[in-house]
């Protein structure tokens, strides 16, 4: 998981120049291949279509205003005895791909969809990303469809998957939804995505499952300026989160019966890390008792007030260590349950941005139906933790590239200047380098000086050197 989201509102042409370079330094090919591009064209008009029609569910799609990958549909309704019944489309991508083929082949070189603050590097051409395989209002598509069925109080029941052609009415982003659902005017199908989140939050506390709501670092446009805020994530954001947790627990569920699969693991954090992270916590005044649980701290937070959001971007240091782990034969995999969801889980809701989970959708349908498993997902079921962990490193490179590169750029007329901090760490060994947190703008950097660093104080401190060309920012106490 980035431990930071960056995005862009504003032109800021020199920035896109500098992210440019950042591309082509860590070699990130934005243009694919011919033979892919044209395989994509032909998988575009002839996908292989299912033959259940669910195109009577009014679906619909929620994500950024600018997202055109569309991977999600879902439809809520509330069943007789009071609970829920989730129906949750996920866009069928092997419906496009062929196994061996030259779209699979640049699909397992490039692994997930990198994110830049300017842009997006697609896993597939857009054709079908963006286009024929993307769960677009209004179009016709093949998806594996989830049905998946809550008692009131969230717990999960029965669970369905199959594919067929689904259709979404509307495509709304998470301020649109937020806004209906709080001013009440939101259609019951989406004005249950508060009750069914709500509900699957109280589920992730009962069993000590924690979901981080990290904020985006955003580059906004003041008077002619630019600068760095965070952006709190709106609840619907959590709800709609809810609904994807559900689904990749589902489906760990079905594998672990089946005896074939890929769950999505983490192991409990060390209790170095932790200590770390409550020094963090002390030196951004988050108030975090001995006795009391990190899930329970993380809960009580409030992203919107920037010590919460320095410490939640701490916060995802924790989730290191995450990886993926393939069993067959029927043998229960050790490790099996990832930490922060506190349960098994595994990725099967974003085909189109990340390789695996195109293969974990391949593996619940089998066991639905019981079924034989692909020989083509067999084959590559092996190799898809190191892919995936490739492909991470890379996404967390592209991250910590652009962050630098970001803050470098914005601060780069201002060494010299002094600044508000907090000294959230200080590294092992030296007591007079640390990271310190900027009250404004929004940038957590690296400090060095001559004396030990006051850990947990508010500190003033001088920018020394802010250089795009080697994306580095460094600051001394002042």
């Amino acid at each position: 998981m980035p431990r930071r989201h960056l995005r862009m509102t504003g032109a800021a042409d020199p920035l896109r120049a500098a992210l440019r370079d950042i591309r082509e330094g860590l070699g990130v090919d934005e243009d694919f291949p011919p033979d892919v591009l044209a395989e994509a064209d032909r998988m575009a008009k002839t996908p292989r279509l299912p033959l259940r029609d669910a195109t009577d569910v009014p679906f619909f799609t929620v994500d950024p205003p600018t997202s055109m990958d569309l991977d999600q549909a879902m439809h809520l309704a509330r069943r007789p005895d009071g609970g829920f019944r989730v129906h949750y489309a996920i866009a069928d991508v092997a419906a496009f791909v062929i196994p061996g083929g030259a779209l699979d082949t640049e699909a397992h070189r490039r692994v997930n969809t990198l994110y830049f603050p300017d842009e997006r590097v697609p896993l597939h051409p857009p054709v079908l990303s963006e286009g024929a395989a993307s769960l677009l209002p209004g179009e016709t598509r093949p998806a594996v469809l989830w049905t998946i069925d809550l008692d009131a109080d969230g717990r999960r029941g029965a669970t369905h998957v199959e594919r067929a052609l689904v259709r979404s009415r509307a495509r709304l982003d998470y301020d649109a939804v937020q806004r209906r659902i709080d001013d009440r005017t939101a259609e019951e199908p989406v004005a249950l995505l508060r009750d069914v989140g709500l509900v699957r939050e109280r589920q992730e506390v009962a069993r000590g499952g924690i979901s981080l709501n990290v904020p985006e670092q955003e580059i906004v446009e003041r008077d002619g300026q630019y600068g760095l805020e965070y952006r709190a994530p709106l609840p619907a954001e959590g709800w709609n989160a809810q609904i994807s947790l559900l689904t990749g627990m589902a489906a760990a569920d079905l594998m672990l019966t089946y005896g074939t699969g890929i769950l999505r693991t983490l192991p409990s954090a060390p209790d170095g890390a932790v200590a770390r992270l409550r020094r963090s916590a002390r030196a951004l005044g988050v108030d975090w008792p001995h006795h009391v649980p990190y899930a329970q701290v993380v809960r009580s937070l409030d992203p919107r007030e920037p010590h919460h959001a320095a410490f939640l971007q701490e916060c995802t240091a924790l989730l290191r260590g995450a990886g993926y782990t393939v069993f067959t034969g029927g043998r229960v995999p050790d490790p099996a349950v990832h930490a922060a969801v506190a349960d098994e889980y595994t990725h099967c809701t974003a085909p189109l941005r990340r390789l695996v989970d195109r293969y974990a959708s391949e593996i619940c349908l089998a066991a639905v139906a019981a079924a034989d498993v692909p020989d083509w997902v067999l084959a590559a079921l092996d190799a898809l933790p190191k892919e995936m962990a490739e492909g991470a490193r890379k996404a967390n490179t592209v991250e910590r590239e652009c962050v630098d590169l970001v803050e470098a750029a914005l601060l780069k007329d201002r060494v010299g200047e002094v600044f508000d901090a907090t000294v959230v760490d200080v590294k092992d060994g030296e007591p007079a380098t640390g990271t310190v947190h900027l009250t404004d703008p929004a940038v957590v950097a690296r400090v060095a000086g001559t004396a030990p660093l006051p850990l947990g104080e508010r500190l003033r401190v001088r920018l020394t050197q802010a250089d795009p060309g080697t994306s580095k920012v460094r600051f001394a106490p002042a």
